[in-house]
């Protein structure tokens, strides 16, 4: 059974920086393109960014491209989230998660497998 497990949240103050982490067991990581997802209070499942199964083509959302960098270590079975020049508008619980598809889809409802998710928060 696929399970990814994030980690790295946290409260940091505006303009900080955070790496998230997602490690995902029970099977290869490189069978499968995937992607970063928030929802603060009271809003939808929202796209942050997604990597290809060999991490050669990533997207962004607009709120977020240049300050947030996916990545992936297939070896390592983990994906990154680089995130800098944090806002208060970050603030949300990330969520990693994975897809069959065979290219960076944008919905929530494609992804079939999601993490507990982690908490980031930013002071301003």
């Amino acid at each position: 059974q696929v399970q990814p497990v994030e980690s790295g949240g946290g409260l940091v103050q505006t303009g900080g920086s955070l790496k998230l982490s997602c490690v995902v067991s029970g099977s290869s990581l490189s069978m499968y393109v995937m992607a970063w997802f928030r929802q603060a209070p009271g809003n939808e499942r929202e796209f942050v960014a997604g990597i290809t199964k060999t991490g050669s083509t990533t997207a962004y959302s607009d709120s977020v491209k240049g300050r947030f960098t996916i990545s992936r270590d297939n070896v390592k079975n983990t994906v990154w989230l680089q995130m800098v020049r944090l806002e208060p508008e970050d603030t949300a619980v990330y969520y990693c998660a994975k897809t069959r598809l065979p290219f960076i889809a944008r919905v929530p409802t494609v992804y079939d497998t999601w993490g507990q998710g982690t908490q980031v928060t930013v002071s301003s």
